[in-house]
């Protein structure tokens, strides 16, 4: 019997999250929207590439959560875009609502799943997916810190003319203005990136890094990033259902590790099949712990505005 997967949130990063999973061919694919009709229409599309890329997943486009029945991983995208006059308070509170519903009916048809949260602000949602589901730390996780060291990697790797492949970086904290770049641990093929590059450009990659979903955003006029996002969804989910055991930034639930208790933060973890297998604690100068702090407080105050 086949593995199934569900996204929940038909939109550019779900349906993008959905393309990437059926090409995969290692599980079949449910894609719920409350939209009548659209992912259905998706769905279709996307399994109508099968017989040019060669692959036999079956994606069901639904507006009914019974069909996502047994899923073995859930990826909330779904989510209440920030609009003109909308405080960042009111637009926690939104998504609060949306993704405390959504877990509810994901918890009732799959119980036993993994929640994947993408949903924005994300550490936060992560927290509240947490709450509502009951389940244990290890099977809720925050995608967050695989996009954003994505991006640090990739401005790097531009500045000095080396493979992506080459460049080893890790982003942790809260998914926003305060995220922590490591520039100190990035590597180029093994070389610290201070030997390559000056410190004052370093500090401006290390902005643009913080700053990169903006970027984005204004260049696009409307809406916001998704091609990176999804992929860097797609690579949790292979660690997981292939049992790759990587170790990448994700948004975890901390209790005690890096000084932080009760709370999500993005920092190194090992990913399974059971999800969350072991936080890795990585040595942190005074500079970059107080970074990590702050970033956390920024996490707690959104924590504090939805009351939980």
């Amino acid at each position: 019997m086949r593995r199934k997967i569900t996204v929940v949130g038909a939109g550019f990063v779900g349906s993008t999250l959905v393309q990437r999973l059926a090409e995969r061919d290692y599980a079949d694919v449910v894609m719920f929207d409350i939209v009548p009709n659209m992912p259905q229409g998706k769905a279709l599309d996307i399994m109508q590439a099968g017989p040019v890329l060669g692959f036999d997943t079956q994606v069901t486009g639904t507006n009914d959560y019974a069909d996502t029945v047994g899923s073995d991983i859930v990826v909330i995208t779904s989510g209440f875009p920030r609009k003109p006059g909308m405080t960042r308070d009111d637009l926690v509170k939104k998504n609060q609502e949306i993704v405390s519903q959504v877990t509810e009916q994901v918890v009732k048809y799959s119980p036993d799943c993994i929640i994947i949260c993408v949903t924005n602000p994300l550490d936060a949602m992560a927290q509240i997916a947490l709450k509502v589901s009951g389940f244990p730390r290890e099977r809720v996780l925050g995608m967050a810190g695989v996009l954003d060291t994505a991006r640090f990697r990739t401005f790097i790797a531009q500045e000095v003319g080396a493979s992506v492949r080459d460049v080893q970086a890790y982003v942790l904290g809260g998914h926003g203005d305060t995220m922590v770049p490591l520039a100190r641990m990035c590597t180029v093929a093994g070389v610290p990136i201070s030997q390559l590059i000056s410190p004052e450009r370093i500090e401006e990659i290390v902005q643009r890094t913080r700053d990169g979903g903006a970027e984005i955003v204004k260049l696009l006029g409307t809406g916001s990033a998704y091609y990176a996002p999804s992929a860097s969804v797609l690579q949790m989910v292979d660690s997981i259902m292939l049992d790759k055991k990587m170790i990448m930034p994700c948004a975890v639930y901390l209790q005690g590790e890096y000084g932080i208790h009760d709370l999500f933060v993005g920092v190194p973890a090992q990913i399974g099949s059971k999800g969350l297998e072991k936080v890795i604690e990585i040595e942190l100068n005074p500079s970059e712990r107080e970074q990590l702090t702050k970033s956390a407080d920024a996490v707690k105050e959104l924590v504090h505005v939805m009351g939980i």
